[in-house]
């Protein structure tokens, strides 16, 4: 399977631009033409770091309709190749245990952070709204109401969809060993796990900014980390590939502070800057492997053949989010 990761430097507030970015970096370095799966991050292009639902209020988008997901199913059709991306969802269907949509209009408006895949026909095959939200996320969208989605999808298999926290411990209160999107992704048997993400560094934004090429590692671990029940499955199992569709670049925080829904009053900086390093990586045999990663500030597109050898193998250590 050919696999593509379009890591981005998203503006907040700014999508027009940022899908012009999305295809400027899609021209300059085409995908293979045989290409079998393209993912984007998490809001891929509104930006992530909106203070409130009334900062974000103009940027929503009806379910599987508006321009993330136009510009899905022209990329898909153009590429033939299955499109994943996040979007700010305002919700006017409900979404079916299987992740594809019924039409089930809801009583009362909804907001979620969602990510639409589309096949390379232009169809919609799955739809996810994310589970475990962010403190970011909990100020404007309500949590998925199915939980994690794992969908069987011709030419890709049973995928498995998270978006960034999911694969955290449930709003960093449940066990850390409560695996929660893991323990999932193996009860769904899956072959692929597909992850949009807005993952924070927690290394100081004037160092990512120097070495744009180097990899955030400790990020990479705690991913790792966080899959240990799908490793230790492949023992005796399947392998399954793993998609880490990650962003770059510095958000300005607009407010000093955000209360969570726990009543945790958490003090924010002037920035966040995000982690980028996608990655593509391969659980084999109980162990992990990793086809090929993007820098911790590389604006581009990875490419991977899972055919081909592992470059990397072997991945422990891990930090937080």
């Amino acid at each position: 399977m050919k696999i593509a990761v379009l890591q981005l430097d998203s503006k907040l507030r700014q999508p027009e631009r940022n899908i012009a970015t999305a295809n400027a970096l899609l021209a300059t370095n085409p995908p293979p033409l045989d290409l079998d799966l393209l993912v984007l991050p998490e809001l891929a292009f509104t930006g992530y770091n909106f203070p409130s639902a009334e900062a974000i209020a103009p940027y929503l988008e009806p379910t599987a309709a508006g321009r993330t997901t136009q510009w899905a199913i022209t990329t898909a059709k153009r590429l033939r190749c299955h499109v994943v991306v996040g979007y700010p969802e305002i919700s006017g269907v409900s979404t079916a245990l299987n992740g594809s949509l019924t039409e089930q209009p809801l009583t009362t408006e909804r907001h979620y952070n969602s990510t639409v895949t589309v096949s390379p026909t232009g169809e919609i095959v799955s739809h996810y709204r994310k589970a475990f939200l962010y403190y970011t996320d909990e100020s404007w969208a309500s949590e998925g109401p199915v939980g994690f989605s794992t969908t069987q999808i011709d030419g890709l298999g049973k995928t498995s969809f998270g978006i960034c926290m999911d694969i955290n411990p449930y709003q960093f209160t449940a066990p850390w060993d409560a695996y929660e999107f893991a323990d999932q992704a193996v009860k769904s048997e899956s072959e692929l796990v597909v992850l949009s993400m807005a993952w924070l560094t927690h290394v100081p934004i004037e160092e990512m900014l120097a070495k744009p090429m180097d990899q955030e590692l400790g990020t990479i671990a705690y991913w790792v980390e966080r899959f240990a029940p799908v490793i230790e499955a492949t023992r005796m199992g399947k392998d399954v590939v793993v998609v880490f569709a990650n962003r770059i670049g510095v958000e300005k925080n607009e407010v000093e502070s955000i209360t969570t829904k726990l009543g945790q009053v958490i003090p924010l900086g002037d920035s966040v800057c995000y982690a980028g390093s996608s990655c593509v990586m391969r659980f084999s045999g109980g162990e992990v492997g990793i086809y090929d990663m993007l820098g911790g500030a590389e604006e581009g597109l990875l490419v991977v053949d899972t055919d081909e050898v592992i470059r990397h193998w072997g991945v422990t250590g891990g930090r937080d989010r």
